[in-house]
């Protein structure tokens, strides 16, 4: 007998139920970073600049619950917005979306939240308060995903 496939292989964004949708989330944080958009290309650019209620030790947000009423432009990530560009080409959301796999370190498929941080996904120790920075010094804390690593 064949085991089963997992379920983020054989169900869609769409399908998955509520605790299936948040063990998605590798817990890096890269979505709570800064975001400058090109008004020209509408590329996207991420800055080292990360939220305030990131809790950069455990690289979780604080208010999760209450976070859009805090931050009314925290977006919640669904099944269509995992298909727009603006989400890390790490993030689960966004590979499935895109039709790919888990990477090999997902805790998904490791069985640990540690593989995150062993592997160099997780923003912790290289992101900045949002109240370090005013807000016209964004362009200057612009990143690379290999700066990162």
């Amino acid at each position: 007998m064949t085991p089963e496939k997992p379920f983020w292989e054989r169900k869609t964004l769409e399908e998955m139920t509520p605790a299936e949708w948040e063990s998605l989330c590798d817990g890096c944080a890269r979505c709570c970073l800064f975001k400058l958009e090109d008004e020209d290309t509408g590329e996207i650019f991420f800055t080292n600049v990360v939220c305030r209620y990131l809790d950069q030790g455990a690289c979780r947000c604080t208010q999760y619950e209450r976070r859009s009423i805090l931050v009314p432009d925290c977006v919640k990530v669904t099944p269509e917005v995992a298909k727009e560009n603006w989400l890390p080409d790490t993030c689960a959301y966004r590979l499935l979306a895109e039709g790919k796999p888990l990477p090999d370190w997902h805790p998904l498929r490791t069985g640990t939240a540690q593989s995150v941080w062993d592997a160099g996904i997780c923003v912790a120790g290289m992101a900045v308060s949002e109240l370090e920075v005013e807000p016209e010094e964004l362009e200057e804390h612009l990143i690379h995903w290999d700066d990162l690593a």
